[in-house]
């Protein structure tokens, strides 16, 4: 009897072993995948682009080896998707082809200025891209308000308190609401989230006025050195660091806190980007 009970306890034994194993495999295997990087289409115009090129390199350097991604720019108003969808040029193929190919996780475009119509051009990429890519993820970047000197003047005529106080009225009255809401009231079963971009120059720019950055920057001037290039508020690359890090938190939701990216900068633009996110409404998150 008790050599029976031995053979039996050995058998759980076993069993318990193989169980283990098998979900020490099943976690490995899942780590691996998740930390593999994701196959991404991004298109947008000039306020869009630098943080998308920032993103490849920060993706990479914290470990998702196989991020890929494809990047359609085209200047202004042409690199909006409804100027996109109408465009006859490369630009619309190449969109469509890297679609057509099935393996896209990650679908990014630009926000506003909206339409009258505010769905024009979204609801159509997005279609486009589900018919091969059933599982694919969209997300919208929104961008800063432009000409940076005439935000606090604008701020007052709209009658808010501070341009960030208009800033978040946009995001969560004029793109949430309109335009994402509808987004996703036409598509349930999509996961259609949004990245406050502007955020990180309206935040720099509110520490530029209180003198808290800790690099030598100017308010316009040379990309390296500058938060904006130009009147219009084209970013400097600080700007671009600290959007594209951003990115890097709400597509791998990388607790930047933990990341060791060097920016180059001496102020601590992880933070910067860290609240920034922390800001953003949950609902809206991937």
């Amino acid at each position: 009897m008790r050599y029976a009970c031995y053979i039996w306890d050995m058998k759980k034994i076993t069993a318990l072993l193989l169980f283990l194993t098998l979900i020490l495999t099943s976690c490995t295997k899942k780590e691996v995948d998740e930390k593999s990087g994701l196959n991404m289409l991004l298109m947008g115009h000039s306020f869009f682009k630098d943080y998308a090129n920032k993103l490849e390199e920060m993706a990479i350097d914290a470990g998702f080896i196989n991020h890929n991604q494809t990047l359609i720019f085209r200047g202004g108003s042409q690199g909006s998707p409804d100027s996109l969808w109408n465009w006859t040029g490369s630009a619309n193929e190449l969109i469509k082809e890297t679609l057509d190919i099935g393996d896209i996780d990650i679908f990014g475009m630009t926000s506003g200025p909206l339409q009258e119509n505010p769905t024009d051009g979204y609801i159509e990429w997005i279609n486009y891209a589900r018919q091969s890519n059933p599982d694919i993820k969209i997300f919208i970047s929104i961008g800063q308000p432009d000409f940076p000197n005439d935000w606090e003047q604008r701020a007052q005529d709209y009658g808010f308190s501070s341009p960030q106080e208009g800033y978040e009225y946009y995001i969560n009255q004029t793109i949430h609401k309109t335009l994402i809401d509808s987004l996703r009231s036409e598509f349930p079963s999509t996961n259609i989230f949004s990245i406050p971009t502007g955020k990180a120059g309206m935040k720099l720019w509110q520490m530029h006025k209180d003198g808290l950055l800790l690099d030598s920057i100017s308010y316009i001037g040379p990309f390296e050195s500058s938060l904006f290039t130009d009147e219009k508020g084209h970013q400097g690359e600080i700007t671009a660091y600290t959007g594209a890090l951003m990115w890097l938190n709400a597509i791998y939701q990388v607790d930047l806190s933990d990341n060791n990216f060097v920016t180059g900068f001496n102020t601590d633009l992880h933070s910067v980007a860290q609240t920034a996110m922390y800001s953003h409404d949950p609902d809206y998150r991937q």
